[in-house]
């Protein structure tokens, strides 16, 4: 082999390794424009998923906010009604507490009530001997009644007249005026316990009034309000 033959095989033998290390360039450029390709898009796949996370925890805030706000409005706006039902009571009860104190001035009428009153106390508590309290301004009328009120609750029981002693030395209050206004009172009626003081029914006017009112709050309460 000649020096031509040799140069021109080097010469191919050259030309053969420049093409592989081209080839070879091109396969690792193409691999990190792929993996940088890849990596980008990952990249921007978790910057899409924090940006997703984001906005659902200030979407969650804003929901959160709006209920509790809703739920301070609607307790305001029961807190509003309640208030109002409240009032309605109330003025309802002053009105009613009024009117007892009428009861005891038509003293004909008022007397058969005190009397219906201890037969009534008597049948609640169905005991042989009791201590009754009246208030002191009530006092006669409650003694005249109690031969009466004793009969009739032996007939209606059909046992024999109870003993009741009319406590002299605790009384009921008196009947509210400008004097103690601020203070206890009573506004008629009577109260009944039994000897030993175990067993008390309360009979007195404002606590039948309280009775009532009690008994009628949940159709007060039914009563709408609006603002």
């Amino acid at each position: 082999m000649n020096d031509a033959d040799v140069a021109k095989q080097i010469q191919q033998m050259v030309q053969f390794i420049n093409q592989e290390a081209e080839e070879k360039a091109n396969e690792i450029l193409v691999s990190a424009e792929e993996e940088f390709n890849i990596e980008k898009l990952q990249l921007v796949e978790a910057e899409k998923k924090k940006i997703r996370q984001e906005y659902e925890r200030k979407e969650k805030q804003v929901q959160v906010r709006k209920k509790i706000e809703y739920s301070m409005q609607l307790n305001a706006s029961r807190i509003k009604v309640l208030q109002a039902q409240d009032d309605v009571v109330n003025s309802m009860k002053d009105v009613a507490g009024k009117d007892l104190l009428n009861v005891s001035q038509h003293h004909h009428q008022y007397k058969h009530l005190l009397k219906d009153l201890i037969v009534q106390s008597l049948l609640r508590l169905k005991e042989p001997s009791v201590l009754l309290r009246c208030r002191k301004d009530d006092y006669h009328l409650v003694e005249s009644v109690l031969h009466s009120a004793k009969e009739e609750y032996a007939e209606k029981a059909n046992v024999y007249p109870p003993e009741i002693i009319v406590d002299q030395d605790v009384y009921l209050p008196p009947a509210p005026h400008h004097h103690n206004a601020h203070g206890s009172f009573c506004s008629g009626g009577v109260v009944l316990a039994s000897r030993d003081g175990k067993i008390v029914f309360e009979n007195s006017l404002d606590a039948r009034l309280d009775v009532v009112f009690r008994k009628k709050l949940p159709e007060v309460c039914s009563i709408n309000f609006s603002y």
